[in-house]
């Protein structure tokens, strides 16, 4: 697949796409049609999944945009499959909007696993041979040859590798998790987390997915057989901490429209504002960059692709509310590049989508408190999508998914 960082692109891939987003999605979802490292960066031929994630994921294309499409083309029953995958995502982010322990607790764990495999080594030798597909598993080293060279895995192999990670290797989720972190183009950290922990048996505690050789071989189509080679019986891993549920914050699909002097900040969470309630406010300039939190966890394509679609956001960002465009730093640098980006436009207020728990929560809250101490307003928004959606995501995906033929009806 051609994965070009920009909104038009996207909408491409989404046009091809839709006549197969019906029956035939839903026949051949689970098919992993395979990928070979000498066609170069795409498996172009992949008819069964859309490649749509990596747009998605930093709202490149909205996903009221692609529900409205399939069910347009082919009413709202055939392409229910469909749909489904596309909420997932949205079910993940408010499921860990409520419960935001689970990301810190993710990252004091990986933390600490990180260590104890860099001090045992038999766990740091089998941890790289993971990392390099050299485990001497056909079907594992394959994924993570494509996983590296592409930066894209089906979601089939996704939970396989998991599986396969957690209970036939026996390395630790988290890292496992962060691995995928740094190389997936659609990266994204409560689907990420939360689909590690559910394969574990941490998400629905004592449920956890177990690869099987025959699903393998059977979605493959034949390709590979691991049958003798995985985990037969493994039990779910176990964690007795608690993560109680908190209240989401409200926030407003747009700040107030007094005469304060704005700027609009993106973020490669939410990167087409003038396609939310944000279209009708009056911006001076519009800026983005990458923070350190997220430089410093992903790999080199992954970043690539953050900084084109961020500058394709940029650009359409300036000509849509008429403001200029600038470029922050990256790295450590991004915190006194909003600050200075703020003074010289002499900012009374900047005007940011929420980013969700994750990568970009940590920079925003010590954001927060520096552009407090300059007298200047951080306005958090929330697009009406997450607004509505998330508040449902209190427990598993099946009482989630009881929303969707509403959705559809407001959507139609």
């Amino acid at each position: 697949m051609d994965w070009t960082p920009t909104r038009q692109a996207g909408l491409e891939r989404l046009r091809a796409f839709v006549p197969h987003a019906g029956s035939a999605y839903a026949s051949g979802r689970n098919r992993d049609e395979g990928w070979e490292p000498s066609a170069g960066a795409g498996p172009d031929s992949r008819t069964t999944v859309s490649g749509l994630s990596p747009w998605i994921q930093r709202r490149l294309v909205l996903e009221s945009e692609v529900v409205r499409a399939v069910t347009e083309a082919h009413g709202p029953a055939q392409p229910e499959k469909f749909v489904q995958e596309v909420l997932w995502r949205t079910y993940w982010k408010g499921w860990l909007a409520m419960r935001p322990s689970v990301w810190a607790d993710y990252l004091s764990d990986c933390d600490r696993d990180a260590q104890r495999v860099e001090s045992n080594g038999r766990a740091r030798r089998a941890y790289a041979r993971a990392c390099d597909g050299e485990t001497g598993l056909a079907c594992f080293d394959h994924w993570s040859a494509e996983l590296r060279e592409t930066g894209y895995l089906h979601n089939h192999a996704r939970m396989w590798f998991a599986s396969i990670w957690t209970f036939t290797l026996g390395l630790p989720w988290t890292l496992g998790a962060a691995w995928f972190e740094r190389h997936l183009l659609d990266a994204d950290a409560a689907s990420n987390t939360l689909s590690w922990r559910w394969v574990a048996g941490l998400h629905t505690r004592g449920k956890h997915y177990v690869a099987r050789a025959e699903n393998i071989r059977r979605f493959t189509g034949g390709r590979f057989d691991p049958t003798g080679a995985l985990a037969r019986a493994p039990a779910a891993l176990h964690d007795d901490r608690e993560h109680p549920r908190e209240p989401i914050v409200e926030l407003p699909e747009a700040p107030n429209h007094s005469d304060v002097r704005s700027g609009l900040l993106l973020t490669t969470e939410d990167l087409c504002p003038e396609r939310s309630a944000l279209r009708d406010t009056t911006f001076v300039s519009v800026a983005g960059g990458l923070p350190a939190d997220v430089t410093g966890t992903h790999g080199s394509r992954p970043i690539q692709f953050h900084a084109a679609s961020l500058h394709d956001g940029l650009q359409r960002s300036a000509t849509a509310f008429a403001a200029a465009a600038v470029r922050l730093p990256d790295g450590t640098d991004y915190l006194d590049g909003v600050l200075a980006w703020a003074h010289e436009a002499a900012l009374q207020r900047v005007v940011a989508h929420a980013p969700t728990v994750g990568r970009w929560t940590a920079s925003f809250e010590r954001l927060a408190t520096r552009l407090s101490r300059s007298g200047i307003e951080l306005a958090l928004c929330r697009r009406a999508w997450d607004t509505q959606l998330y508040p449902h995501a209190t427990a598993g995906y099946f009482k989630f998914k009881k929303v969707i033929p509403d959705l559809l009806r407001r959507i139609a």
